[in-house]
């Protein structure tokens, strides 16, 4: 899987868990968010801004 900020492929666990986080937007759509991302942007709505 990729980051939709910044298009890097996000580590996944053993278990096929991703080291990174799903985030909803508005119309209930589940964008895919790095780690390094999430620090970058602590909030939902600054992420939400910053997706392509």
């Amino acid at each position: 899987m990729k980051c939709e900020i910044c298009s890097k492929n996000i580590e996944t666990t053993f278990m096929g868990k991703i080291l990174g986080s799903y985030t909803k937007d508005d119309k209930g759509k589940k964008h895919t968010i790095c780690s390094e991302c999430q620090k970058k942007f602590p909030t939902k709505e600054k992420i939400l801004e910053n997706i392509k």
